[in-house]
Formats: structure tokens, C-alpha cells, sequence
């Protein structure tokens, strides 16, 4: 305790008698002001008097013989020099009892006599001198005894409990409470030992003057001390039993280890339990898995090891500690440096380059627990480069990188896990490659998604839903772990060769990036730069083989007709194979692979593009441009005519395993044909003398799409005009009954299999035009002829040789 004068010194307070109340007091008293403490009637105290306008009141005090002196709390404990309005209204008169000067001021013990209120100042300095009125207590009515005597047991008995449950209250005052029968005094000593108590809630009890009154918010204060020291003393009863618990623990544990010991026993179990515990937490796993790894490991130490659950066990808890729970790779920040190894693995591809360098861009400035991670989806024909681009990506990003294939998957359980109630039940593919790929944030690859299937054991595509959507995938549950892994940090990459069999849900999760294929310039490049050092290296001829650039488009063009380089690359081989064998005879030291070599050791060209020149010079054949999974392609529509026989009407015959949608087109190019045969030249009665049969080789393959039918209608007026096709020329795009050429899709591709095929013309629809500008590259473009046309009339008029 201190004052602004005065600080408390010893808090041993003892109540000397009290027969103090009945000694007179002044009208006049000198004022000491108080700071952070209040003084109670019949209250001893120790006080220290330090400041100089103090000692100076104390001595001449004592010196005149009064020895009484007034006590006021102040109001704000900060104020230096209070005034009288800076006191509270409520004070106690004190007599000193005990005075002895020490080196920093005056000790005085004193006792407080009774409460008294300011009536008014005399004297300001050096300290203040105030004219007071003693305030009685107001005493309880009769009616009230009863009242007053169970307030007082009550406060008798709630004051024992506070002693009895805080340590900073000695044992001896609750007898002292006990002998003291006033209830007033009662009220106030009891008030004066409560060591929480606020200054506010002190001051508060001092300035009551009803007895009943004070006694009450005594009574409140009290009960609510007993309510928290009674939930204190509980949560350090339960941490004490807690802590015990855990030391009677260790204690048997270290009690049976030396039992084992002493018996001779073998403890690699026991060993083996720790190991186990020292990986669990080491694995930081999550709380839910760390509980599970816990209960699991608990389990184990109490199953004999040839218990059939034994193995079960260890094995999930092999899972748990294997998996990379908290251990990723940083990533490769540097835009520089990616973007140089991806242009060093991969020739062209520009769209996916420049994807993933803007995922780096963003990466830079976003932490990689904040950024959506993108579930990226490869779309193209078979040989692009899918999914070894897919490891190009994980060496730029410097991240691991992890496969699976998807092909032929149907079953669920190979993406969720089984459950562990099955005999040899593991975890998913997912689980399985982030085991082998060692941290949380890999570049994961699922390979071929577009030929997942499904039965009755459950739909794998369903199962991948969760696992490839952002929102979903920080808490992806395997069947075997049965709890969250976090995949928010994988970054999923698919591939695909068709978009249309994916389930819908699971495509719209995706961001497809198509790779349509590449163009004879791009597949020389890729040939000169990646291609044939490999096969050269594999083949152990390292600066004794060089294939020119000449005998590589030989390739290309007589030998390879495909939208990706996989062909490419086994003519490349095959050509390797025999150079080698040249070299190894003695035949060469070294060899030069012109085209002359590649015909010598392939043989003839097997693709010629004088076969277009060749199908179309006969009236009723035109070259269409279709797309299919493995990339564009070229084919021939051919429409022939045979004399209706007499008493029967002429008939449409269509062959080549043609799917609804391109008989209905070849209906409607024939209905046009018919209605405008006099505007084509056509002799009137044709299709009335006539059979038509349109077939689409090959027969074997199977045909569907709309991008047929300005193709069918062009060998139509063909036929019936009598009129060939323009040679080298292709189209595509679909026809309506008014003779109007709607878009279709897959341009990038079908225009990269016209140029591959050797056409020099291409007719679309009008509305594909702005597909051409953007998606076909420029070397392609240079040697093509694009035509749109928004109608028939426009497509025959290019068609058809005048």
C-alpha cells in the first residue's frame, strides 16, 4: 500500500480492541491522503510518512498532544498534490499509535476510530487542515436483528472458505473474524483482509453507513471470490491429477522395462514401439492423424505380435508416418531460369509455357499456402509431348514429380483406398504416389484420365472429383488412412487424347490446355534437336551418325502421317538400327543420312501427295478434313450413280460406318443438290433415273461428327454435274437445308492434317476464320490457301472445276 504522503509498509494488520470507536474526535483534523489504499474504523495499519509537508503534520500532531489525524483515499493514485476535490467523501479519523523515526521519514502505527466526511477547508499548506462531521453508523431496526445475524453468519462462513481455498490470507484472521460479534466491525474487518478487492469496490463498502446495506454487497463480493477461487483450485486439481497421471505412466513403464530386463526377455519390441512413437512425432502430422497414429500405436503396444491385427496395425501406422504430412520443396522463383529449361525440353507449345510462367509470376508474390494450386488438364493427340512436358514442369518448378496412369482403371478403390477391414487393403493411387514422391507440394501426374471406366465396383471418375477441386481437396480422405491428407499444395496435372468421354463434373474442374499437334517445320526441329541425339546415344554412335535436315523431312513427309512425333521417332530408330549395323561391319567409319539413305533403308514413301491429285480427278469424289482423337486427318467422300431399275424409285444407299449425325448430313446435301440441280448445270431428271450411294472409306473405321457435310454436298454437285473436284483442295464444315455453311471445331487441327496431306486449299466456314488466326501457326499459313464461305453456292463455286 502506498499513499501520495504515505506507503505501507509491513501487511500484518492486527485489531487492538474495540473500544477505539467510543474516543472523541476533533472537529478539526489535519488530512492525510491516501494512494491505492482505504483505512477502516477499528483497522490497525503501519504506515510510512515520507514527504516533508507529511512529516511536518505527523510532528507537530503528535507534539500538541491530539496524536488524531484523517484518512482519505484519492481518487486518481497519478495526481501529485491533491486537493480536496480530489479526495473521496469518505474518510477515518485515526489515532497514532506508535511513532519511530527512520532514515527515509516516519514509521507510525495506527487505528482507525471512525469514518467522518469534509464539511469544510481551513487550511491548504503546507498540508491540509479540514473541519469534519463524524458519521454514525445507522443501526438496524428490531425487525431487522434476524436479517442481520444470517448476514453475518453468512459472511463468517463465506470469509472461512476464502481463507481456507487462497494462500494469501493467513489461517489465524478467520479466528479473529470469529470472535468479533458487531456486525458493522465484522463487515469492515472482513473487507480490509480480502486482498483482491478494488480500491473502487473498498471505497464503495466504506461510504455504506446502513449496516444492512454494507453487509449485503459484502455478501455479493464474497460469493463471487468463492465462485473463482473454488473454479481456480478445480483446474489445479485437474492439472495436478493430469501431471500425475503422466508420471505414474513413465514410472510402470520404466518399472517394466526393468522386469523385462531381469527375465531375459527380448525388448526390440519395446524398441520397435518407440521407434514407432519417435517417427509419429517427428511426422508432425495434423491433430486428427496424430490422434489416430496414437490410438493405433497404443493398440499395438498391448497386441502380441502374433495376434493377425498386429500386422494390420503397423502397417496403417507405416502409412501414417510415411507420408509427407509437413515436408514440401521450394519452388523455383526464378522466371529466367524456367522458362530456359522448358524451351531447352520442348520445342513450340507456346500456350502451356506461357501458363505455367504466369503460375510462377504469381507465385512470386502470393505464399504458396495462399494460392490456389490450378488442376491443369493436357489435352491432344497421342505423341504431343503430354506428359513429358508434365516432367519438364516439375524440373523447372524444382519440384518431385510423380505418375499414374489412369488407363482402364474401375475401380474406385484404386483412388480412395479400401477399407482396412479387407485382407491387403492399401491406399489409393493418390496416397501411394505422394508416398513415393516425398513431399506435400509435387507436380502430380495423372496420365490418360479420359479412359477411365466404371462397373459395379463404383465410378474411379466420381472418386477423383474430390481430389481435383480446390475448394474440396485440403481435406481429401483416402479409405484406408480415414483421415484428411492435405492436397492443396499438389499441383495435378492430366492428360488426355478426347475431352467428350471425361465425366462433365470432372472436366469443368479442369483448365484444358489442347495441344493439337505439330506442323512439318516443328517436327523437323524437334527431330534435329531432341530425336535423333537420344536414338544416337541409345544406339551408342555418338559423333559417327549425322541425318541432315533434308533426309528428316523425308521422313516427315514420305513415312510419317501423325499429329504428334512418336512415329517420327521409331523411323528415326529404325534408320539408327541400320547406320549402326553399316558402322559395326566396317563398312563406314562414319556415316551422313541424306534422303537418298532414307529411301535405301526405308523403303518407298508410303504417303504420296500425288494420291489427292489422283482420287479427285474422277467426278463424284471430294477431300474432307475430319477430327479424331489421335489428331486431323483427311478423307475421301466418294458418290457414285446406277440406273434405277424399272417399277422402282430411286434410292439413297450410305456405307462406310457412318454414324446419325453424318447420314442426316448427307440427306440434306442430297435434298439441296436436288432442289437446285438446274442452278448447277444438272440435267433435271438425274436423281428421278438414278441411285446415289455415298461412301466414306475406310469401312472398317467408324464415323461421326457434322464436319462433313459441305463435303458430302460437293461430291454430290460433283456427281451430278459431271464435274471433278479441284485437285489439292479440302474442306470442312456443316450444311443446313437453305444451303448455309455453319462453324465447326477442331481447325487447328484439321488445317495442320491438310497441310501434312499436302493440300494447298482449304475451304471453312466464315465463322471459323478467327479460329485460324489465332490457333494455326504462321509457317503453316504461308503455304495454305484459306477460303471462307458462308454458303453452299460460294463452296461449289471453288470446288468444282469450271
Amino acid at each position: 500500500m502506498s499513499t501520495d504522503d504515505i506507503a505501507i509498509g509491513d501487511q500484518d494488520e492486527h485489531l487492538l480492541g474495540l473500544n477505539v470507536t467510543r474516543i472523541p474526535v476533533p472537529e478539526e483534523l489535519s488530512i492525510l491522503p491516501l494512494r491505492e489504499y482505504v483505512m477502516f474504523p477499528v483497522l490497525v495499519a503501519p504506515l510510512n510518512v515520507g514527504r516533508e509537508s507529511s512529516m511536518q503534520m505527523v510532528n507537530e500532531t503528535v507534539v500538541g498532544g491530539n496524536r488524531i489525524v484523517g484518512c482519505i483515499t484519492v481518487r486518481d493514485p497519478q495526481i501529485e498534490h491533491p486537493g480536496v476535490e480530489d479526495l473521496h467523501r469518505t474518510g477515518v479519523a485515526v489515532i497514532i499509535r506508535m511513532m519511530m523515526q527512520a532514515p527515509d521519514g516516519i514509521r507510525l502505527i495506527v487505528q482507525g476510530i471512525s469514518r467522518f466526511s469534509i464539511e469544510e477547508v481551513l487550511q491548504s499548506e503546507p498540508y491540509l487542515r479540514v473541519r469534519i462531521r463524524r458519521l454514525e453508523e445507522t443501526e438496524p431496526s428490531a425487525d431487522d436483528e434476524p436479517e442481520i445475524e444470517a448476514a453475518r453468519r453468512s459472511i463468517v462462513a463465506l470469509f472461512g472458505q476464502i481463507v481456507t481455498l487462497s494462500s494469501d490470507i493467513p489461517d489465524e484472521v478467520q479466528g479473529l473474524t470469529n470472535n468479533v460479534e458487531d456486525p458493522g466491525a465484522l463487515t469492515d474487518l472482513v473487507t480490509a483482509h480480502m486482498p483482491r478487492l478494488s480500491i473502487k469496490e473498498r471505497q464503495s463498502i466504506l461510504d455504506t453507513l446502513p449496516i444492512k446495506e454494507r453487509m449485503q454487497a459484502l455478501l455479493t463480493i464474497l460469493a463471487r471470490e468463492v465462485q473463482v477461487l473454488e473454479l481456480g483450485s478445480k483446474l489445479h486439481s485437474d492439472v495436478a491429477s493430469e501431471l500425475g497421471r503422466a508420471q505414474r505412466e513413465y514410472y510402470l513403464r520404466e518399472q517394466l522395462k526393468a522386469i523385462h530386463k531381469e527375465l531375459g526377455e527380448s525388448d526390440e519390441r519395446t524398441k520397435e514401439i518407440s521407434e514407432l512413437r519417435s517417427k509419429i512425432e517427428a511426422a508432425q502430422m495434423p491433430e486428427e492423424a496424430m490422434r489416430e497414429a496414437d490410438r493405433e500405436l497404443e493398440r499395438l503396444s498391448r497386441m502380441p505380435t502374433a495376434a493377425p491385427e498386429y500386422t494390420v496395425a503397423r502397417t496403417y501406422v507405416d502409412w501414417l508416418v510415411a507420408l509427407p504430412w509437413s515436408t514440401s520443396t521450394p519452388d523455383n522463383l526464378d522466371i529466367g531460369e524456367a522458362m530456359a529449361i522448358l524451351e531447352a525440353d520442348h520445342y513450340g507449345l507456346e500456350k502451356v509455357k506461357e501458363r505455367i510462367i504466369e503460375f510462377l509470376a504469381v507465385r512470386k508474390f502470393r505464399a504458396e499456402g495462399e494460392l490456389r494450386q490450378p488442376i491443369l488438364c493436357f489435352a491432344g493427340p497421342p505423341g504431343v509431348g503430354k506428359t513429358s512436358l508434365g516432367k519438364s514442369i516439375a524440373r523447372a518448378l524444382e519440384r518431385n514429380f510423380v505418375r499414374i496412369s489412369l488407363g482402364g482403371i474401375r475401380d474406385e478403390a484404386e483412388i480412395r483406398g479400401h477399407r482396412r477391414t479387407y485382407v491387403g487393403a492399401l491406399p489409393g493411387q493418390i496416397i501411394q504416389g505422394l508416398r513415393r514422391a516425398g513431399s506435400n507440394n509435387p507436380i502430380f501426374m495423372l496420365d490418360e484420365i479420359d479412359k477411365l471406366t466404371s462397373d459395379f465396383r463404383g465410378d474411379p471418375s466420381s472418386a477423383l472429383l474430390e481430389a481435383l477441386d480446390p475448394e474440396q481437396n485440403h481435406a481429401f480422405r483416402d479409405h484406408y488412412l480415414e483421415v484428411p491428407f492435405d492436397l492443396s499444395r499438389v499441383l495435378f496435372i492430366t492428360t488426355a487424347n478426347m475431352l467428350e468421354t471425361i465425366l462433365p463434373p470432372l472436366r469443368d474442374r479442369m483448365e484444358v490446355i489442347e495441344i493439337a499437334g505439330y506442323t512439318e517445320e516443328e517436327k523437323v526441329e524437334i527431330a534435329l534437336r531432341y530425336l535423333i541425339p537420344k536414338q544416337i546415344n541409345e544406339h551408342g554412335i555418338k559423333g559417327r551418325l549425322t541425318i541432315t535436315p533434308d533426309a528428316v523431312l523425308a521422313m516427315v513427309r514420305g513415312h510419317t502421317r501423325e499429329a504428334g512425333v512418336r512415329n517420327l521417332e521409331r523411323t528415326v530408330a529404325s534408320v539408327c538400327r541400320k547406320a549402326t549395323r553399316a558402322i559395326a561391319e566396317g563398312k563406314r567409319k562414319r556415316m551422313k543420312i541424306g534422303p537418298k539413305q532414307v529411301r535405301e533403308y526405308l523403303g518407298a514413301p508410303r504417303y504420296e501427295a500425288e494420291e489427292l491429285d489422283e482420287r479427285v480427278s474422277t467426278p463424284g469424289v471430294a477431300t474432307g478434313l475430319v477430327w479424331t482423337p489421335v489428331g486431323g486427318d483427311i478423307v475421301f467422300i466418294e458418290a457414285t450413280a446406277m440406273a434405277v431399275p424399272d417399277g422402282r424409285s430411286p434410292q439413297l444407299l450410305i456405307t462406310g460406318q457412318l454414324g446419325d449425325v453424318m447420314q442426316e448430313s448427307a440427306q440434306a446435301a442430297l435434298s439441296y443438290v436436288r432442289v437446285h440441280a438446274a442452278d448447277l448445270g444438272a440435267p433435271a431428271d438425274f436423281y428421278a433415273k438414278h441411285d446415289i450411294h455415298i461412301h466414306v472409306p475406310a469401312g472398317a473405321t467408324p464415323k461421326d461428327g457434322p464436319s462433313a457435310g459441305i463435303t458430302m454436298c460437293t461430291a454430290l454437285a460433283s456427281l451430278f454435274t459431271g464435274r471433278p473436284v479441284q485437285p489439292r483442295l479440302a474442306m470442312t464444315g456443316e450444311i443446313t437445308l437453305s444451303g448455309r455453311v455453319l462453324p465447326v471445331g477442331g481447325i487447328k487441327e484439321k488445317v495442320l492434317a491438310a497441310h501434312r496431306a499436302g493440300v494447298r486449299t482449304v475451304i471453312l466456314p466464315e465463322r471459323n476464320a478467327k479460329d485460324v488466326q489465332e490457333d494455326v501457326p504462321e509457317a503453316v499459313l504461308s503455304e495454305l490457301t484459306i477460303r471462307t464461305v458462308k454458303d453452299i453456292g460460294e463452296v461449289l463455286r471453288l470446288a468444282l472445276v469450271p
